[in-house]
């Protein structure tokens, strides 16, 4: 990085994305790749091959106890109640009138908890 560019946060994966040549931007506090080729090349080797995004930016949010699938089921638009553990799933939270707040990406875990992983400013609605 040179001294022109913006502070922020680094992720764990910071020096991977500098060396596999990505466009770092400030996003949320963090640096964060924005691009790395051009983002044609970039949707071509998805579709043909595999793509990985980075969440270690992303804040965490455990609901555990008797009642976390009931309210979990609630408070989000995708159903939760038919995962099973170790699974994940893309998820919105929204407000009453149908807004999104944030979107969410859902962990089941072994033991019953249900750690939801959100975005960084704004994982909960008011």
């Amino acid at each position: 990085m040179s001294g022109n560019e913006p502070a922020g946060k680094r992720t764990p994966l910071f020096d991977e994305h500098v060396a596999g040549g990505a466009r770092m931007i400030d996003f949320a506090g963090f640096r964060m790749p924005v691009e790395y080729t051009s983002i044609l090349e970039e949707h071509r080797t998805v579709r043909r091959a595999a793509g990985l995004f980075d969440l270690s930016h992303m804040g965490e949010l455990r609901v555990a106890g008797p009642g976390a699938a009931a309210f979990l089921e609630w408070a989000l638009t995708n159903r939760i109640a038919d995962m099973e553990p170790g699974q994940a799933r893309y998820s919105l939270i929204c407000r009453p009138d149908g807004g999104i707040v944030d979107d969410v990406v859902v962990y089941r875990r072994p033991a019953g908890g249900s750690p939801a992983t959100g975005s960084p400013w704004r994982c909960w609605p008011r």
